[in-house]
């Protein structure tokens, strides 16, 4: 597998650490309100990238981190008269309810700040004994220009980046480019942990330095994220990182492009921003993930519900195909011909096109489209009828390429409740006593409830749309 690496700007195969397992690191969300389709975007793409290193056989630890102390936690938690801790968890639990949605599997481990305060304070103390970092008033700084690396991720020198709109300016830092590593208390209803320094809490950037130390050790293979995290936060992840631990950081950077709404940046002043919780309210979880893995992850890509109606047809032409595939696998022909052995070599051939647009940098648009391509070749193999056999081997191999992307989760038929399958029964007996406008009123009735049934020589078919 060949991936492209932002540290060095360019593709490189992909060689593990250690082949018995590998190590990624993905920036989680800050847990103060439900995360928008931005945040979906890293969050499908990097558990993509982990489903398919599975599917090729390798262990993946994967840790992906809920940012539960922050400035916008705790201004949420006085809007609400409440803890921050209670905002914290409620939007933890809604997270992990709408990550399912999208078929996000749950990382190996969900380390939280709070839980991790101990490791951080000692990775603090660790960077100021190696005179790395230094206090100010209770506050605890990194100094950038001491750590020589500092501007490789971006690829940009510190004089480029002093200049930069996004270097914070604070009277107290000895630089412009220093960054927060400890933040002295400033309010009494503030969060806050005892430490060398004060009462306070870690900045944002140390937090995914000592989880990931913690967790995968000093050097990990990728370290995944949006674009908009390459500076400062991965930058300055990979500065203390290894001006504390001597070694490098992670070996591979992995990040993925904006989305715009419209064709404009998401904002709430443009009232065009969406939370996938809302979005979800309009369509199910498997189509905002199919939208988000239809382009490659490095291009920007745009939202919009013209583009989500297309991911919706193109997710049900492959989700008919199954149900074609399923039907005709209990309702076939018995013996598996020979004409069909040959069919399925052709079929077959397609997972190679698979894999090979995967292991080009996650390549999932081109992956999709060897599923589509192997569809339109199984939809002409079974057009005329087609034995038990050749329909499960074919139905096999859909889900098993659709299942690295994380689509056609849904294994069985849950969406044919007894309701619905009582009126289709009773279709079926309406036929058969010749009483068409019946048969045809339910018909109309059980499309209307997003069913259709498809009548083949092989019996009925039931779709669900």
């Amino acid at each position: 597998m060949r991936i492209y690496n932002t540290l060095t700007g360019k593709k490189e195969v992909f060689v593990p650490i250690d082949a018995r397992e590998i190590k990624i690191y993905v920036c989680g969300p800050t847990v103060y309100n439900y995360f928008h389709i931005g945040n979906a975007r890293p969050f499908v793409v990097f558990d993509t990238l982990r489903k398919y290193l599975e599917y090729k056989g390798e262990n993946v630890k994967f840790i992906q981190n809920f940012t539960d102390v922050d400035d916008k936690i705790i201004s949420k938690a006085r809007e609400e008269g409440v803890p921050a801790g209670e905002i914290s968890e409620k939007y933890i639990g809604e997270y992990f309810e709408d990550a399912g949605a999208l078929n996000i599997a749950r990382a190996t481990a969900h380390p939280k700040v709070t839980e991790t305060m101990d490791d951080i304070i000692a990775f603090v103390r660790a960077l100021a004994e190696k005179g790395y970092a230094y206090e100010a008033d209770g506050d605890m700084y990194f100094s950038a220009r001491k750590f020589p690396g500092y501007g490789k991720l971006s690829n940009q020198n510190p004089e480029d980046l002093e200049s930069g709109a996004r270097v914070d300016v604070n009277e107290r830092k000895k630089d412009p480019l220093d960054f927060a590593l400890w933040k002295k208390r400033k309010q009494k209803d503030e969060a806050a942990w005892s430490s060398p320094w004060g009462m306070g809490r870690p900045g944002w950037h140390i937090e995914c330095s000592a989880m990931s130390k913690k967790y995968l050790g000093d050097t990990i293979d990728i370290h995944a994220g949006g674009r908009d995290l390459i500076f400062p936060h991965h930058e300055n992840e990979i500065a203390q990182s290894e001006a504390r631990n001597g070694k490098p950081f992670a070996n591979y950077w992995m990040h993925n492009g904006y989305i715009t709404v419209n064709d404009e940046k998401m904002s709430k002043s443009k009232e065009n921003f969406f939370t996938v919780r809302d979005i979800l309210g309009d369509y199910d979880g498997e189509t905002v993930r199919f939208f988000l893995l239809s382009g490659h992850y490095r291009s920007p890509i745009n939202f919009s519900r013209e583009l989500m109606e297309q991911a919706k047809n193109s997710l049900a032409r492959i989700r008919n195909a199954r149900a074609t595939l399923r039907h005709l696998s209990s309702a076939g022909s018995e013996a598996l011909t020979e004409e069909e052995n040959g069919k399925y070599e052709t079929i077959a051939g397609f997972r190679e096109k698979f894999v090979s647009a995967m292991d080009d940098d996650l390549n999932t648009a081109d992956a999709i489209s060897a599923v589509f391509e192997m569809i339109s070749a199984v939809n002409s193999a079974v057009r005329g009828g087609a034995s038990k056999s050749f329909a499960k081997k074919c139905l096999d191999l859909l889900e098993e390429l659709t299942g690295v992307l994380g689509l056609l989760s849904d294994r069985e038929d849950s969406g044919i409740d007894d309701v619905l399958r009582k009126l289709i029964d009773e279709r079926q007996a309406a036929r058969k006593a010749k009483d068409f406008a019946r048969a045809d009123a339910i018909r109309d009735e059980l499309k209307a409830r997003g069913v259709t049934l498809k009548d083949t020589p092989q019996g009925v078919q039931i779709i669900r749309e």
